[in-house]
Formats: structure tokens, sequence, C-alpha cells
């Protein structure tokens, strides 16, 4: 019996058995302090299922050797062209969120495959690389945003402006387009998105099913052991690109579940500091930067979401006064900050080895 508690220790780990029973905690804290644990539960549900296509979209480039995925923010710029390309064309429903998938997909691996060989060129420095190439698309397309010709009045900027509003709402198009199929809404407070657990299952499903194909075991190869898949006749270059590529779709795809979730578009600064919050929920989960499982995202978005969410509240009513941004943000980046410094301390682990 303590064989087999000891091996469940060792396979959780430490870190997210604490955050696990710290997440336990506040939420049978929560009724005492007059916080509805029905909708504490379905905030926490709804973030998951928001975040969760974002956080798988880091486990290809991982497997693929790249490391974490800092420059996120391209993929979700493809992503948004598609979204706001969707509502120029007055799309609404699935109808709407699925053509705007269909549109951002290729966005996706145009981007992705100039990424990819981009990454090729700089092979040990690539989340160094990855970061830049994230800032740096984000502010390039927050020139972009004023000068592509869209031309709808639900996006443009009022009295005949010219470029994209910072914000756009999709309410009028598909918003809750996913969260709304099969939905259970169980009395005021409890409400269950089941269209986008699902749509996030699917969607987990792909990937496990890709890393079990041909192209997919040499990705992992071409990630674990270089030197060996490439004496076993595995193009790695090649492999990388696909990894890569696969990952800015996936980022695509993510952002536009997101906003159908959100109800509103974010241009310009919006997608900037995006990576880090999926960073810190794939090494929650207990992936490295150099192997990563769905599993993996399936803990780690949850205990990240679920701290990020019942956090603020909690505390905000134990202490009786309004300060929950200023809790979310300080749990937020504590979070972040914990996750960077694990994989800084594994980097410099293998250094030694």
């Amino acid at each position: 019996m303590m064989e087999k508690i000891k091996d469940f220790l060792e396979a959780a780990g430490w870190p997210r058995l604490i955050i696990g029973l710290f997440l336990l905690a506040l939420f049978i804290t929560a009724p005492f302090v007059e916080v509805n644990i029905f909708t504490s539960l379905s905030d926490v549900i709804v973030r998951f299922g928001m975040w969760g296509i974002l956080v798988l979209a880091m486990v290809p480039m991982v497997q693929g050797g790249c490391g974490l995925n800092f420059g996120l923010p391209l993929g979700i710029i493809a992503g948004l062209l598609g979204a706001v390309t969707s509502v120029e064309l007055q799309l609404t429903g699935l109808v709407g969120f699925f053509s705007a998938v269909l549109i951002a997909i290729p966005f996706g691996i145009g981007l992705g495959l100039l990424y990819g060989i981009l990454l090729n060129k700089v092979k040990g420095d690539e989340m160094t690389i990855a970061l830049y190439v994230g800032f740096s698309s984000v502010a390039f397309m927050s020139m972009m945003w004023l000068k592509l010709p869209y031309k709808s009045p639900d996006m443009i900027w009022a009295y005949g402006g010219t470029g994209l509003r910072t914000t756009i709402s999709v309410e009028k198009f598909w918003y809750r387009a996913l969260n709304d199929i099969w939905t259970i809404q169980i009395g005021d407070h409890f409400y269950f998105p089941t269209g986008m657990i699902i749509f996030f299952a699917f969607m987990c499903l792909l990937v496990w099913v890709f890393f079990h194909t041909k192209t997919g075991t040499a990705v992992t190869a071409a990630g674990s052991n270089p030197e060996y898949a490439r004496a076993s006749g595995v193009n790695v270059d090649k492999m990388r690109i696909i990894s890569v590529i696969l990952t800015t779709v996936l980022a695509a795809v993510g952002i536009i579940v997101y906003e159908q979730s959100f109800g509103f578009i974010q241009l310009y600064l919006g997608p900037f500091w995006m990576a880090f919050p999926a960073v810190a929920g794939i090494l929650l989960g207990g992936a490295s930067v150099h192997k990563a499982t769905i599993m993996n995202v399936i803990v780690g978005t949850f205990l990240f979401q679920g701290i990020l969410t019942m956090t603020p509240s909690v505390i905000n009513n134990i202490i009786q006064t309004d300060m929950s941004e200023t809790i979310r943000i300080i749990v937020s980046n504590g979070l972040i900050l914990y996750a960077l410094t694990r994989t800084i301390t594994i980097k410099s682990a293998k250094v030694k080895a």
C-alpha cells in the first residue's frame, strides 16, 4: 500500500499535489465566506475550455524539440485574421465560427512555415527567438490592423475612420456558438459549456492521433534524439517545421474558441502576453522543455485557471474589500514565475549532466 502511495506521489509530483490541495482548500473555504461554489465551479470550467487549446498548442513544439512556444502570439494573429474576416463577411452561429477557423488555418500554416524555417536557423536558442517573434509580430500587426482593407461598420472606428477597433464584439455573430451546444444549465449559478469542452476533447484526440502516426512518431524522435533520428533516415529539420506549423494552427484555432466564449476579438496588444499563461499552464501540468503530453495540458490548465479564478473571489470576501484585480495579477504572475523558474532549473540540470 505504501509503495503504491509512493509511486502515485512520484507520478503526480509534489508541486501539482500542493497546488491541487490549495485549489481544493479554496473550494472548501468558498461557502464559508459567501462565495457561491456553483458559480465558481462554472467559471473554472469555462476558463478551462477557453484556454485548453491554447495550452494544447504547446505540445507539438515541445515534442518536436523546439522548446516552449513563446511565439504563440504568431498563431493567435492567424486566428485573429480568421475571426475578423468572418465578421467582415457577416457570418453567424456555427457557420461563422467554423468559417473563422477555416480561414485562420491557411494563415496558420503559412506563418508556421516561416516560423519553423527561422527556428531551424537558430537551433539551441529557440525559446529566446520565439519570444522576439511573438512580441515583434504583435507590434507589426498593431500597424497592419490600421491598414487592412476591412470595411464592416461593426469593426472599423466610428465616424468614417479607417482601421479596426481595439475590441470587436462577436455577440451578433458567433458568441457562445460552441458553448451553447448541449449546454447544461442548473439553476441560476451552474453553467457547463458542453460544446466547447467536447471541441477541446476533439482537438486533444486529433493531436493524440497525429502523434501515433508515422509522421508524429518521427516528430517525437526528432525532438527527443535528433542524432538517432537523423541516422534512422528522418529529416529532422522537416519534422521540426511540421511541429511548428501544427503548433501555430492550434494557436489560431484556440484563440477563436477563446473569443467565442469571451465575446470579444481583442486586437493590437491583446495577444501580447498570452503565451505566458499557456506556458505556465503546461509546465504546472508536469511538462518539461523536452516532453509534454495531453494529460499535462488537461491537469495544468485546470490547476492554473482554477487558482486564477478562485483565489481573488475567496480572498476578496475574506478581507472584505475589492482587490480582485490586484490579487489576480499577483497570483497569475506568481504562477507564471514559478513555472518559468522551473524551466530554468530543468535546463540547468541537463547542462550539468
